[in-house]
């Protein structure tokens, strides 16, 4: 049975999700506050954390930016509960670290299929088989071991960021939708909310740009990755 620690302070909503995700299977524990959550993440090893951004003692994003920065952590998946549904608090919950942001009020099935998309994506990674690099000029992509190079220095990429580059590269010149994208780095359905695609590519951009416009947008459909440009540079 899968643990979570649901971090929130309102009562109504820490009542609403326990009670939903008993009722599919998961142990649930709850913090009101973000330091006495901190505190449980590790004295209570879950295995996913549901993190709403608002809370006393210490607010989500320093929740979050602390378990990333411990090695015992790091890897935890988290999605973050926020009211705040702009462009600008959804890009510092992910550059934070967060693998997924979740708008309030949010639905209980919204909430179920999303954690089962973490969960999924962990047992892939754990079970990939190891397979070459993916390389174009003096970018490298070792898939087994999510590490991404540029002349041979590593880039800090995030999960999401190295799967997003890993199927451009695996298609140069293929255009993905979003709702593609979404569907295979997130695993949702393609009813979700494609913002949280729109935020990785521009952080990804920004990681890539000592390489120039790699990432083409592609007016009403998507992005495409343009090897031919980047070859020229």
């Amino acid at each position: 049975m899968a643990k979570i620690l649901l971090i929130e302070d309102e009562q109504m909503i820490q009542e609403l999700v326990t009670f939903n995700l008993t009722r599919e299977g998961y142990e649930v524990i709850v913090a009101g506050d973000g330091k006495k959550g901190l505190e449980m993440v590790y004295t209570e090893h879950p295995d996913l954390i549901l993190l709403d951004v608002m809370l006393p003692e210490i607010d989500g994003y320093e929740v979050c930016k602390a378990v990333r920065a411990n090695n015992e952590s790091t890897n935890l998946p988290i999605i973050m509960l926020s009211a705040r549904d702009e462009v600008a608090d959804i890009i510092i919950g992910i550059e934070l670290g967060a693998d997924d942001y979740l708008t309030k009020p949010f639905s209980n099935r919204e909430l179920i299929a999303r954690i089962k998309a973490r969960f999924r994506e962990g047992k892939r990674n754990i079970k990939e088989d190891k397979k070459e690099s993916i390389s174009w000029g003096d970018l490298e992509l070792w898939p087994e071991s999510y590490i991404a190079a540029v002349a041979g220095e590593n880039m800090d990429l995030t999960v999401k960021e190295f799967e997003l580059l890993r199927i451009f590269l695996s298609h140069p010149n293929q255009v993905f939708s979003r709702e593609y994208l979404m569907q295979k780095v997130w695993g949702y359905e393609t009813s979700a909310d494609t913002r949280t695609v729109d935020v990785h590519i521009s952080n990804l951009r920004n990681k890539l740009k000592a390489l120039g416009p790699v990432i083409d947008s592609v007016r009403g459909i998507g992005y495409r990755f343009s090897s031919t440009q980047f070859l020229k540079n």
